[in-house]
């Protein structure tokens, strides 16, 4: 009969409770002594539920629910989780949880990160992204594991490859009123509204000679700056040509006397002689011209620059220095020594003018990108230059030796400075063939030299390419972006307002209600990012 009324019980029980009860039924103990052992088990249990109960800790991270213990968030010490008291404000007690509006994917990997103590970086996440939750969670981003780091970390090169570009002014949207002021220095004069005639007109003309994109005038201008660079170019390279060459004939009158006869004759010749050639006089005009308006330009340029000394040591600012004065100056030399023919120094300044088609880069965003692609990679041209200046030496001592030993009439290597011009031909693939080892062990070392240098040369070229699709690709990405953005309100300036339609509500509700409104608008935001208190008294008022 006990084990019939026990049996029929079974419903309300526990597995424990059921087993041990059934277990005394069988071996026929009384009810009181099972009711005893059940008891205490479930005081056990109780206890158990009790505790685990204490210590469970649910955080609520943007609209999901984590559920862990404390002792796990008391790991990692000095973090915001491991603070957690429910003294926050940011604490509920009717729920028993605490409320944060953060991510709550990288939040699942933080959490991970007690539990565990292994961080992962989320790959369905930005990284500056991941780097303001570990910021805001107290954590350090060097923590993350090295599965990770390299995926982690490539966000760090594309922010540097952005502020690159950014430099490079390769965007056509004109700047505003306020950034042309800080470039300027005017920022005081700007706020103030107290901009001078020239503080206005300074900023226009020096957009017209170094902002191509600004507007359709610098635009006309920057198409007639290239064009003289352009004409003063093909001018220089012209002008060396023969057909272009007009020859200078000095002209002698020569008196000869003749004895015919007795009698004394004169003859006059008259011989000429062509000593030197000099380019088509048109030449002169055409460089005359270029000259003048690049000088302007400069002039222009110095005078209405943001920054007088920046721009002084530009590179092409002295690159237009020594063309735009090496024409005066030799226009002035050639005037003094035309009498004597030694024009050798005034060829060698003509050849500055050369150096203008840098000035190109103003105008082209292509090759200010070729540059800064070098830039990029200088250190790995620096170990290709190391590495070919090493691989030239071996290979030239080797050749050298190689070829005196054996027998060998034809030898071209008679000195390590010769081998030394025929390996750098050999290892830069270029193969003029003026100088060809003839003995075996010749050719062998020439076929290594080959082969080494097709490797030293491939190896960085990857990487030089990698760094120009880099920047390319993310400058037309760049370019393609809307020029005007909606601009978001930060937090201290969203909760100001709703503070002040809270109080416009709160007019018709009890005196008690909007004298909390009338608090001073302080502590807006408490240490864990959630509402302060006297948000929370004021939204239970306004319930």
């Amino acid at each position: 009969m006990d084990y019939l009324s026990i049996h029929e019980d079974d419903t309300s029980m526990s597995s424990s409770e059921r087993t041990i009860e059934r277990g005394f039924s069988r071996y026929g103990r009384k009810r009181s002594s099972v009711r005893m052992l059940l008891d205490e088990v479930n005081m056990t249990d109780r206890k158990t539920s009790w505790m685990d109960t204490e210590h469970r800790v649910i955080l609520n991270v943007g609209g999901i629910r984590h559920e862990t213990y404390s002792h796990v968030l008391k790991k990692i010490p000095a973090t915001r989780l491991s603070r957690l008291t429910p003294n926050l404000a940011n604490y509920d007690p009717v729920l028993n949880e605490y409320f944060f509006d953060r991510h709550p994917g990288v939040f699942s990997m933080i959490l991970n990160y007690y539990r565990t103590g292994k961080l992962h970086y989320p790959t369905n996440v930005c990284g500056p992204l991941f780097e303001e939750e570990l910021e805001f969670w107290g954590l350090d981003a060097n923590q993350v594991e090295p599965c990770c780091w390299m995926t982690y970390t490539q966000h760090r090169d594309t922010q540097d490859t952005l502020a690159v570009i950014e430099s490079l002014d390769l965007d056509g949207d004109p700047p505003t009123q306020e950034e042309i002021a800080k470039k300027f220095g005017w920022e005081d004069d700007y706020y103030t509204g107290n901009m001078s005639q020239w503080q206005r007109l300074k900023p226009r003309v020096w957009a017209l000679f170094d902002e191509p994109w600004s507007s359709k005038y610098a635009r006309v201008i920057s198409s007639l700056s290239v064009a003289f660079i352009l004409a003063s170019t093909c001018s220089f390279i012209l002008k060396t040509d023969p057909s272009f060459q007009i020859p200078d004939i000095d002209v002698f009158y020569s008196l000869r006397v003749v004895d015919e006869g007795g009698f004394k004759n004169y003859h006059k010749t008259i011989g000429t002689d062509k000593p030197v050639t000099s380019p088509h006089p048109n030449f002169f005009y055409v460089d005359l011209i270029c000259n003048i308006w690049f000088t302007i330009e400069l002039l222009i340029r110095s005078l209405f620059c943001p920054s007088f000394h920046k721009f002084v040591r530009s590179p092409l600012t002295i690159i237009d220095v020594i063309s735009t004065g090496a024409f005066f100056f030799e226009s002035l030399l050639h005037a003094i020594l035309i009498q004597t023919g030694s024009l050798v120094t005034l060829d060698f300044l003509s050849m500055i003018c050369v150096l203008r088609l840098f000035k190109l880069t103003q105008h082209f965003s292509g090759l200010k990108i070729l540059i800064q692609t070098f830039k990029a990679s200088a250190q790995e041209l620096f170990l290709l230059v190391f590495f070919v200046i090493l691989a030239i030496v071996i290979f030239a001592a080797l050749v050298y030796y190689a070829e005196r030993s054996q027998l060998n009439k034809d030898n071209q290597f008679t000195s390590i400075p010769l081998g030394l011009w025929w390996s750098l031909v050999t290892i830069s693939t270029v193969g003029f063939g003026d100088m060809v080892p003839k003995t075996y062990l010749g050719m062998l070392v020439g076929s290594l030299c080959a082969l080494m240098g097709v490797l030293t040369i491939a190896l960085p070229v990857p990487v030089i390419v990698s760094n120009f699709s880099n920047l390319y690709s993310h400058s037309q990405a760049r370019a393609k972006l809307p020029k005007k953005r909606r601009r978001v309100l930060q937090a201290h300036e969203v909760k100001p307002a709703l503070l002040g339609v809270k109080q416009h509500h709160g007019k018709h509700r009890k005196k008690s209600s909007s004298a909390t409104f009338n608090q001073p608008p302080a502590n807006f935001k408490n240490a864990n990012g959630g509402p302060s208190m006297h948000d929370n008294s004021a939204s239970k008022l306004m319930a």
